[in-house]
């Protein structure tokens, strides 16, 4: 029974169009996450007619009969005991749409479906600076923009931006830059003015297939930290497997960045005290060779004493 079940499901999501399956998610997403859903909710979210969701619903019952069931008293549908989700709803999402809102409307509009609270982002970019860099990304182009380092103060650049990187605590763009020929990353809030270059030509060097540090792919492996009081916590935390190690995949481009924003002891002796250090690296090696690894807390590269530059 369960597979023609399952095969009906297939049958029929296979036939739905994308505007169709995305008010299917949704009435899913109310029945899995806040136990209730009524006709408004669907009206309300898409601007549809009463009918028009009443249909919707309709479809989404005959999908998945056993999921949901008319509560007469409140004219309200909730979920059964034998709720199983249609959809897939991957966390991040989730989290997102309950604290910021499912995309209903734009700009101050969006308003958290439930009490919640995130904390402020203190280094957001200018969406005057924000969108010919995406325009320059999304089409293959070069800019010309003026930028603001630590080292070298102001000065005038060309790069060729190849993807825009959240590190957790700014936003920045990887980048080819023409002024030192080589791949590096510029934060986005020190960009000034820039401007897509229609007539200049990419090379095929200035592309990201000849970015190594962003084409490699480094294996890490999380153990909890050896002197954290609570491993038993940081297991549950992190979802570390039964075999007691987390596997991570990252851009060698990135992994500085990501264990500096875990907090994660990358000592070869897991040197580093304090309950931050919840997770440590096992193999500090599987490092070697990532340009920004000495961000990452505690690294010592076993054949460089180069330093990291100010972030």
């Amino acid at each position: 029974m369960a597979v023609a079940l399952d095969q009906h499901r297939a049958a029929v999501l296979a036939g739905v169009n994308k505007t169709q399956l995305e008010r299917l998610a949704y009435i899913d997403f109310k029945l899995y996450f806040f136990g209730e859903l009524r006709r408004a909710d669907v009206v309300d979210r898409f601007g549809m007619g009463p009918a028009a969701a009443t249909r919707d619903i309709a479809m989404y019952k005959d999908i998945s009969p056993k999921n949901l069931a008319l509560d007469n008293t409140d004219k309200v549908y909730r979920p059964t005991v034998e709720f199983a989700p249609l959809f897939e709803h991957a966390p991040q999402r989730v989290l997102t749409a309950l604290a910021q809102g499912f995309g209903e409307g734009f700009s101050d509009a969006l308003k958290p479906m439930i009490r919640s609270e995130i904390p402020n982002a203190l280094g957001l970019p200018k969406m005057s600076v924000l969108a010919p860099v995406m325009r320059a990304i999304h089409r293959g182009k070069a800019i010309r923009l003026g930028y603001t380092s630590i080292d070298s103060g102001y000065t005038e650049r060309e790069i060729v931006p190849l993807a825009l990187v959240d590190i957790g605590i700014r936003w920045h763009v990887r980048a080819f830059d023409r002024r030192h020929r080589q791949f590096r990353d510029f934060v986005l809030t020190r960009m000034d003015a820039p401007t897509v270059l229609e007539d200049s030509q990419v090379m095929q060097d200035e592309t990201a297939e000849h970015d190594v540090q962003w084409s490699r792919i480094i294996e890490l492996e999380f153990v909890p930290h050896p002197e954290h009081p609570r491993p038993e916590v940081v297991r549950m935390d992190y979802s570390i497997p039964a075999d007691g190690v987390l596997r991570v995949s990252v851009r060698a481009a990135n992994a500085g960045y990501m264990l500096r924003r875990w907090t994660v002891d990358c000592s070869p002796d897991h040197s580093l005290r304090g309950i931050e250090y919840a997770l440590w690296l096992r193999d500090p090696l599987a490092l070697y060779g990532a340009n920004n690894a000495q961000l990452a807390p505690g690294y010592k590269d076993p054949h460089s004493k180069r330093k990291i530059k100010a972030l």
